[in-house]
């Protein structure tokens, strides 16, 4: 079993930075692929950001490309995801996830066997 927990969320202006950790206890998350996914208010959850567990790959929603980065250094613990250029629209819940089933990382969060509780990045209008 492996416990996920988000942290790194908060309340920032628009054009703003935010970089979310995601620390894993259980079972070595190196082995695991790791996804971030945001659910806004009446909104169904959309994928974010992928990574292989070797960090070699990387999987990104166009609507996030080249404003928000996905890495993780296996030598320690946590995955993060740095997001730049923040705007309303990224206002939501944010979860990261681990999957066994997919090494290389994957869109689908159904691939995804466990789940962060989120947390929360505001960006006000």
């Amino acid at each position: 079993q492996v416990q996920l927990v988000e942290s790194g969320g908060g309340l920032v202006q628009a054009g703003g930075s935010l970089r979310l950790s995601c620390t894993a206890s259980g079972r070595t998350f190196s082995n695991y692929a790791t996804g971030w996914f945001r659910q806004a208010p009446g909104k169904k959850r959309e994928f974010v950001a992928a990574i292989s567990w070797s960090a070699a790959t990387t999987h990104y929603a166009a609507s996030v490309k080249g404003r928000f980065t996905i890495s993780r250094d296996n030598a320690k613990n946590p995955v993060y995801l740095q997001m730049n250029s923040l705007n309303p629209e990224d206002t939501a819940v944010y979860y990261c996830a681990a999957s066994t089933t997919a090494p290389g990382g994957t869109i689908w969060a159904s691939e995804y066997g466990f789940w962060g509780q989120g947390t929360q990045v505001t960006v006000p209008a």
